[in-house]
């Protein structure tokens, strides 16, 4: 059963596709996730709660020691990932010359963490697994405070963004629940092991639900600017693999350690994203809102984006065998 389980969880890039594909087109199968509410919460804020329940139930303290034990590695990876994927994103917002939703949109997935994706493609990929995931988890717990900070200076190039809305947001669907998932792995040591074999693919299955759900509903808003926003999108996670490939390199990391920085870096929450760009405090810093509504679709477009590019890099790395791993 375990087996079945990794093995519908590494093919997460063909549930996204494919997620995308029924939404576009029967959009009514998934927009009850953009309009449902859970205890008077927005249901893709709870959603994406349980994603980071199930990140929580997956680590331990003993984990975060691993930060001392690779410095080097997961403060290069980190410090990419908030300068290279915010710089892309707000540049390719201004060149682009995308409406202000959407150019907010992208400035917000830009200045995301890495995804928990990224460590099912590093593992497909024979990069350095360890690194992947203590990565996602300090980039994570880092976005708390920098995804706030930056989306409001960055974004507000556009629009005016209120930080403190932001950090709240953060505060509640990523501190919260990946703190609660380690308290309980604490305390419930047995059950939390049975239920951490299945959070990747509830994961999956919720970022599909989430993702759908912003397609189905901003349908056609997705037509009216197609072009420029695939591009746009499309580019900001070129330019993230690309240079958390090449960055590294020259920094001197081993070929398993630029792989790895690459995934991170090139692979954003945009689960995350689309849930702070839907969130009502978010949207109504818009003064327009068809503005406010364009805003989670740069995130949904992402979610696309960043698993097919992964999946194929992971397939060409996995064929080149694994590189060696000496990381400072």
């Amino acid at each position: 059963m375990q087996r079945i389980i990794q093995r519908a969880t590494a093919l997460f890039a063909i549930w996204t596709v494919l997620g995308v594909g029924w939404a576009w087109v029967v959009p009514a199968h998934f927009t009850w996730v953009t309009t449902g509410q859970v205890f008077g919460q927005s249901l893709i804020s709870v959603l994406l709660g349980v994603i980071m329940l199930g990140m929580g139930l997956t680590l331990r303290v003993e984990d975060f020691a691993r930060v001392l034990a690779m410095p080097r590695g997961v403060a290069a990876g980190v410090a990419l990932q908030f300068t290279v994927m915010p710089l892309a994103g707000v540049s390719l917002a201004l060149v682009s010359g995308l409406e202000t939703g959407l150019a907010v949109g992208l400035i917000l997935v830009s200045c995301c963490p890495g995804g928990t994706a990224s460590n099912v493609v590093a593992y497909l990929a024979r990069a350095n697994l360890a690194l992947s995931v203590t990565m996602t988890m300090a980039s994570t717990l880092v976005a708390i405070v920098l995804t706030p900070l930056l989306t409001g200076w960055l974004g507000g190039v556009f629009i005016e963004i209120d930080r403190w809305a932001l950090f709240q947001q953060m505060v509640a669907i990523v501190l919260v629940p990946v703190v609660a998932g380690v308290v309980m792995g604490r305390l419930l040591p047995r059950a939390t092991r049975q239920v951490a074999k299945v959070s990747p693919l509830v994961s999956v299955i919720v970022v599909v639900l989430i993702v759908g759900g912003i397609v189905g509903a901003s349908k056609p808003l997705i037509q009216e600017h197609f072009g420029v926003l695939l591009l746009a999108v499309f580019a900001l996670h070129m330019i993230g693999f690309a240079l958390g490939y090449l960055l590294p390199r020259v920094m001197g990391f081993g070929t398993a350690e630029c792989r790895t920085i690459s995934i991170e870096v090139g692979m954003q929450n945009s689960g995350l994203g689309a849930s702070l760009a839907s969130a009502p405090s978010f949207a109504g810093q818009f003064a327009n809102p068809m503005q406010a509504a364009l805003a989670p679709v740069p995130s949904a477009i992402s979610s696309v984006y960043h698993v097919v590019i992964g999946s194929i890099l992971a397939g060409i790395w996995a064929r080149q065998g694994k590189g060696d791993s000496d990381v400072g």
